[in-house]
């Protein structure tokens, strides 16, 4: 059956690679995992998706892959409807979700042929050579004839990245893909992420470490208790949360009782700086009275917000990721 064109022309770009609208799942017994979802990862973005433990975002990644069936609203995913669309979105779409699946007993190439077999629309005759390329571009070649078993944590994740490569993919979802790394082989992930992006791929990552989101990703949504909390530009999300009020002074203990009089909140003393969290307000009052109290000052600001100082402010919750 013919399908018929996308409402943005097929290319999934104006109304975003992956647009969901009201998405939600209720599983049996009145399980609420996802609760009218409305999300738009726009094209070419590095997109991070986050939430603290429970908060939908696995069960999300497997209603867009048409894995899973949501019990209402839309998911479209490169302009098409899903899960009906998958056999035609799907060979666009490279996707590691909980790990990869692998046979032990055969090794790291094989399986890699096996996955590229197994894809109706992949050119056997092109097969071993994109093999071999896939492989080196996630560091694997010298392991390449190793049984999968024998692969640690961190080679798995690697080899499961690998099969997502073997083809040229308009988007790539990737749930955990740093996941049992040593610091060396998640910088070459994050690298590699990053030249994916440049090449005009667009990348759906779930991560539960934060500073990976703010060193790769462009755009970012935050998820909690199965509602979306809130998307936009990294810098957009870190923006709309004030910074700490940070104090660089020797006379801490002081600088902490000034700052608590005038309405500094959370006041945090470590070694010679006291941060805490500034009132409304001009902050050059609270330098003032600081001056004016017989603190010695030698460094005064607030300081950028982080994304997990976002996280935080948004979800009331740390983050502890898992699903």
């Amino acid at each position: 059956m013919h399908e018929p064109p996308a409402a943005d022309g097929g290319d999934g770009v104006d109304g975003g690679v992956i647009r969901t609208r009201g998405l939600t799942k209720r599983y049996r017994g009145g399980q609420l995992a996802v609760d009218g979802l409305d999300l738009t990862v726009p094209a070419g973005s590095v997109f991070g998706f986050l939430g603290p433990n429970g908060s939908g975002k696995t069960t999300t990644i497997r209603m867009l892959m048409g894995l899973i069936e949501p019990t209402s609203g839309t998911a479209r995913v490169l302009g098409r409807p899903m899960p009906r669309s998958a056999p035609t979105v799907l060979p666009q779409v490279g996707a590691l979700i909980e790990g990869p699946a692998l046979y032990g007993f055969l090794n790291g190439r094989d399986n890699l042929l096996r996955y590229d077999a197994a894809d109706p629309t992949a050119d056997p005759r092109t097969r071993a050579a994109r093999v071999a390329a896939a492989l080196d571009r996630v560091g694997l070649t010298a392991a390449a004839g190793k049984r999968a078993k024998a692969y640690s944590l961190g080679m798995k994740q690697r080899l499961g990245l690998a099969a997502a490569l073997l083809r040229p993919r308009r988007l790539l979802v990737l749930d955990e893909p740093t996941n049992g790394l040593d610091p060396q082989g998640m910088r070459e992930i994050r690298s590699l992420v990053r030249e994916l992006a440049s090449d005009g791929t667009t990348v759906f990552l779930s991560s539960h470490l934060l500073d990976e989101i703010e060193q790769v990703c462009t755009h970012a949504a935050v998820m909690a208790r199965g509602r979306l909390v809130t998307q936009g530009t990294v810098a957009e999300l870190a923006a709309a949360t004030r910074g700490r009020l940070a104090v660089t002074t020797p006379d801490t203990a002081d600088a902490a009782r000034v700052l608590k009089e005038h309405g500094v909140a959370d006041v945090v003393v470590a070694g010679d700086r006291v941060t805490g969290e500034p009132p409304d307000g001009e902050p050059a009052e609270l330098n003032a009275a600081l001056v004016a109290a017989g603190v010695r000052v030698r460094g005064f600001g607030v300081e950028r917000a982080s994304l997990e100082d976002a996280f935080v402010a948004l979800t009331g919750e740390g983050f502890d990721v898992a699903g």
